[in-house]
């Protein structure tokens, strides 16, 4: 089976294929995020993990005390529908869910999208986990994991790929979540956590799997 990270890889490769010379710029801006710990101040494996209230697809709230009544919970952050690398992720995990349900947890996936714009009504359909909107990145903020998006990448963003972050995000058109996945107990504790600011990078189902067993 090809990992997580295989998939991703290939992703930027085309990248690096097709502009050189942005794929060295995107290698030399994200080397230097890591060297500056962006995501450094992430909530930590045994931290209570903070509490929130967002709207799914339809608009409806949900509560990550509401979710935890029912067993441990995956909290993933994305950066949007619009990232390849995000929905690389996103099918991932959904071809494990059965495996993750079947330890008894669930799973969110938060983005600044609106609830409107981040999935279509067949990809809702499809999902067996929920997606959350965080238009302003707050919850990320109150995670560690929220970040001021460079300008390189705004930039071809809007330059290559006609993306307009204010009017995707309504409104918040900077900031971005570092991608991430937390594992919580159902106490809401942090059990296990993956944060990396280099958004070619996450987390592999198959760790998710062995934290969530672990606190099964």
């Amino acid at each position: 089976m090809t990992s997580l990270k295989e998939q991703t890889d290939a992703q930027f490769a085309k990248t690096r294929q097709a502009k050189p010379e942005f794929a060295q710029s995107i290698d030399e801006l994200l080397a230097k995020a890591l060297e500056f710990q962006e995501g450094g101040k992430a909530i930590a494996v045994g931290q209570p993990a903070p509490e929130f209230a967002l709207p799914n697809s339809q608009g409806e709230t949900v509560a990550l005390a509401d979710l935890l009544a029912d067993g441990p919970v995956v909290v993933m952050f994305y950066r949007g529908s619009w990232c390849p690398y995000c929905n690389l992720q996103l099918r991932a995990m959904q071809a494990r869910m059965s495996e993750i349900r079947g330890l008894g947890a669930q799973m969110v996936a938060i983005s600044p999208q609106m609830p409107d714009d981040s999935l279509t009504q067949t990809e809702r359909d499809a999902l067996e986990f929920t997606v959350l909107s965080d238009q302003d990145a707050s919850v990320a903020a109150t995670y560690g994991v929220a970040w001021e998006v460079p300008a390189l990448i705004l930039e071809h963003m809007r330059n290559d790929r006609g993306l307009d972050l204010t009017t995707i995000n309504n409104g918040n058109g900077s900031v971005l979540p570092i991608p991430a996945t937390f594992v919580l107990s159902r106490e809401g504790i942090v059990a296990w956590r993956y944060v990396n600011v280099d958004y070619r990078t996450r987390a592999e189902p198959e760790d998710v799997i062995a934290a969530l067993k672990a606190v099964a």
